[in-house]
């Protein structure tokens, strides 16, 4: 294959990855570059969050308040675009992505391997939430205390 035509195949969109998964690496790619301060961060998260329809910027909202209540320390950062939190060695704990993110029928609220919820050999690290309400924010929190060990 000739050098133009290796150009030219590499600007070709690639099959293996959607439009919505492309853009969120393009988002990904964004954030690496600006690392900013805790409080630009957090600001960036809460455009991300006022950008997100009704339904999503919602979950969004009440799960920020919660996360900032129980675990102040966590970074709070956009992360492939989606609201995120991160200890203090800047890994993520925590994320929410949105369901019109990937087009889903429900929000997931998820844990990443810095997160402590162990339980033998297999627990779960990803939970579906269509609203949430009293009952929700009582697990969450629960999640979240376990996680941070």
């Amino acid at each position: 294959m000739t050098a133009k035509k290796k150009a030219a195949a590499s600007k070709t969109p690639s099959k293996a990855f959607s439009a919505e998964e492309r853009a969120a690496m393009k988002e990904r790619a964004k954030e690496l570059k600006a690392q900013a301060s805790k409080a630009e961060s957090e600001k960036d998260l809460i455009a991300k969050i006022g950008e997100m329809p009704p339904a999503d910027r919602a979950i969004a909202k009440k799960l920020h308040g919660i996360v900032t209540e129980v675990a102040p320390h966590l970074f709070p950062k956009t992360w492939y675009g989606m609201p995120a939190y991160a200890n203090e060695d800047g890994k993520i704990l925590c994320f929410l992505q949105a369901a019109s993110k990937f087009g889903s029928r429900y929000a997931t609220f998820g844990f990443n391997d810095v997160a402590q919820l162990d339980d033998g050999e297999m627990w779960p690290t990803a939970f579906a939430l269509k609203s949430l309400d009293a009952a929700e924010e009582k697990k969450i929190r629960a999640l979240l205390k376990k996680a941070l060990g």
